[in-house]
């Protein structure tokens, strides 16, 4: 067996999917992508493909991985690690499909049935929260999730502070408190800000402050943790075990968040993961994205003990042309019960995708999301 053609489409809303395929016809699916540079990423998953993958056997995944990240001079950062990402993605597919087994399987078997799950609340400028949160728990959701704030400035007024404070407030006496409420910083709050709302927040009991400052400050984490008893989490723009090999020294992260589509699929978030468990750190992967990403979230989730609960997208407010569910034919995989979704069954990731859809819907538009640029009142440009 060996590779013998690969197709990739941009699809929306803002999802990248690779189409791997072999000599004997099986097919598998990877979800390579950095949301707004599917271009970029396209670009260098064809240069994988390409220059090395073509008639090669797909089953060694391992040594596959090695050699498209080692086999580069420059390596790392998030355009080659999701590259590398959605190709991995697509030979532990088709591993799993050669061998009748899911991909977990394949990793030592699982030692859970069901994976927990959040949902996401509110929007990027986070409003109308309580109403939110009131409907996603009856609907059977456990676990929320919402942004902290808008922008902020790098010192700001005590009004951004209560403002934040007032919205999770919100939330909590709107679900009480067996329900657990994710709050992400999402990278656009300063250091001094980040230590402010911590410490302002922790009355109502986050479950988690998510990217309290960007990666590039992690060097503040240990002041900011020391201001709070609320768990830190971050790792979604981190792309290798050497990125987390320095927050976990530090001491002062509780969960991590590696992104499957990000650092480098499931063969190196599974060792991601394994780290963590020896620092006593849990595991939340990050995933706003599509149904690929999220099932081979799944597979790492299934083998991991320190797997804690999973993001995923269905109804999130990235997702207003299309979501989750569109591209599969069988789209029950991800049916959510008290907010938990059982583990795919199926060989290989355990979906089956609707290649008409993904036909259909890549060549209907030329999709190219790219995020919003945000600005201060004084036209300095925002993190959003």
């Amino acid at each position: 067996m060996e590779i013998v053609d690969y197709d990739l489409y941009r699809v929306p809303p803002r999802w990248l999917f690779l189409r791997v395929e072999t000599s004997d016809g099986t097919v598998g699916w990877g979800e390579p992508v950095v949301e707004g540079r599917a271009h970029t990423v396209e670009a260098a998953v064809e240069e994988l493909m390409e220059g090395y993958l073509l008639g090669e056997d797909p089953l060694p995944v391992a040594d596959h991985w090695q050699t498209m990240y080692r086999g580069g001079f420059y390596r790392g950062g998030p355009v080659l690690m999701s590259a590398i990402a959605g190709v991995d993605q697509a030979l532990w597919d088709i591993r799993g499909k050669h061998f009748d087994a899911p991909v977990y399987e394949l990793l030592g078997g699982p030692v859970r049935e069901r994976m927990r799950v959040y949902q996401w609340i509110g929007g990027d400028r986070p409003d109308g929260v309580a109403d939110a949160a009131r409907e996603k728990v009856d609907a059977g959701f456990t676990a929320l999730k919402m942004n902290a704030t808008p922008e902020l400035r790098r010192i700001d007024n005590p009004a951004a502070v209560e403002a934040a404070v007032e919205r999770v407030r919100a939330v909590r006496e709107a679900v009480g408190d067996e329900v657990d409420i994710g709050v992400d910083f999402h990278g656009r709050v300063s250091k001094p800000m980040a230590k402010r709302l911590a410490a302002a927040l922790e009355p109502h009991e986050p479950f988690f402050l998510e990217e309290p400052v960007l990666p590039e400050h992690n060097d503040a984490l240990p002041e900011i943790a020391s201001r709070t008893s609320t768990p830190i989490a971050t790792g979604e723009r981190m792309y290798s075990r050497t990125d987390f090999k320095r927050v976990f020294e530090q001491g002062s992260v509780d969960l991590i968040q590696p992104d499957l589509s990000h650092a480098g699929g499931i063969t190196e978030v599974k060792k991601i993961a394994d780290m963590a468990e020896a620092y006593d750190v849990a595991m939340a992967p990050h995933c706003p994205l599509g149904p690929i990403a999220l099932a081979s979230c799944l597979q790492v989730d299934a083998v991991a003990p320190n797997a804690l609960i999973q993001e995923q997208s269905l109804d999130i407010h990235y997702n207003e042309t299309a979501d989750v569910l569109d591209y599969l034919a069988d789209p029950s995989v991800f049916d959510y019960e008290d907010g938990f979704v059982a583990l795919p069954e199926g060989p290989g990731l355990g979906i089956d995708v609707d290649e008409s859809v993904v036909e259909e819907r890549a060549a209907a538009r030329d999709e190219d999301w790219h995020n919003p640029v945000w600005r201060h009142d004084d036209g300095s440009v925002a993190e959003w």
